[in-house]
């Protein structure tokens, strides 16, 4: 378990953070973007969650936030091995795997898509689709990452899917606040 008895440390003052191995990077460099990036979502998930009310969503999204926890560990294990063990936390094909059953079965409780959606239809569907848009940034600064430094496959799979989990997620919460607001193209013009 991990123990936090100095919330500040002073470690991070010039500008520099700390990865799992004890080496240290630039607070700007793209691996520490990518972290960033994963504990924004993983905020941006706490807040849906103050407006979630169901309890299947609400352990679907629980799960997520403890996963967004190691995946921001594996990302920050720097290394070219990327199979887990006590010590070392890595994203695995299995919690993908889970993420693609959980789509398949809120999609078969949804009419097909004909047209984008525009994110809305209540207050826990809109803040869903907002951590959506969050989990495509961590993938994207993911993928940027990837290029500087090795990283974990699965964590790009992982993001990748989860935004797709989101969108499937935010519609499924849309059917209690209206339903999914279709785009109209060129309504206004």
């Amino acid at each position: 378990m991990v123990k936090l008895n100095n919330i500040y440390t002073r470690t991070g003052d010039a500008g520099e953070t700390g990865l799992v191995d004890g080496s240290r990077i630039l607070k700007d460099h793209p691996r520490a973007q990518a972290i960033g990036d994963v504990d924004e979502l993983n905020s941006a998930i706490g807040l849906a969650l103050v407006h979630v009310t169901s309890d299947e969503a609400r352990a679907m999204l629980g799960r997520v936030q403890n996963e967004l926890f190691d995946l921001g560990a594996d990302i920050a294990t720097p290394g070219e091995e990327f199979v887990p063990s006590e010590m070392v936390l890595r994203v695995v094909q299995s919690q993908v795997d889970r993420l693609e059953a959980e789509i398949d079965a809120m999609n078969t409780q949804l009419a097909p898509l004909r047209s984008f959606i525009l994110p809305g239809g209540g207050e826990a569907a809109a803040r869903v689709h907002l951590a959506r848009t969050v989990a495509r940034r961590a993938e994207r600064s993911v993928v940027t990452a990837s290029r500087h430094d090795p990283i974990n496959p699965l964590a790009r799979i992982y993001l990748n899917r989860l935004s797709d989990h989101l969108f499937v997620l935010g519609r499924h919460l849309a059917k209690d606040g209206g339903g999914d607001i279709l785009w109209q193209p060129g309504a206004t013009r």
